[in-house]
């Protein structure tokens, strides 16, 4: 066991302390009685999480873990047009091979026209609006 909460240290080198005292025919009641105690002290690391956690979530900032400085990632930002531009070649190739220059054409402006649809509002069509999200969230602890 860590010694990160000192008082649980202290309470398990006491019920070990009064196991020694009493003897086995009482180690169960003290076995009960930590277990509580420990019970009770999860409960209360998970209380304080899960506050912290809303409170990062209330704030609108990021959790202290989560990288980046931006709300979106990588895949949000750049994923779609790496997606077009290796579906460009075959695309291209297909264009090119069944109305040569006016097919290759035809294409890519097709591919630049989906991209533009797609970029043209600011955000991603399949990135969540997560303020969006948060006004429509409620909690069960609530």
């Amino acid at each position: 066991m860590e010694a990160r909460d000192p008082e649980l240290k202290k309470e398990l080198d006491a019920t070990l302390h009064a196991r020694r005292e009493l003897g086995p025919e009482y180690e169960s009641e003290l076995v009960d009685s930590f277990l509580e105690k420990l019970d009770g002290a999860v409960d209360r690391r998970v209380r304080r999480q899960l506050a912290e956690s809303q409170m990062v979530v209330a704030r609108g900032s990021r959790p202290p873990g989560a990288r980046g400085g931006g709300g979106e990632s990588f895949g949000d930002r750049y994923g779609f047009g790496i997606i077009s531009l290796v579906l460009a070649i075959p695309l291209s190739g297909i264009g090119a091979g069944v109305a040569d220059l006016t097919g290759l054409v035809v294409s890519w402006l097709g591919i630049i026209g989906v991209n533009i649809a797609v970029h043209g509002g600011g955000r991603a069509p399949w990135s969540r609006d997560r303020r969006a999200e948060k006004s429509r969230q409620t909690s069960e602890w609530e």
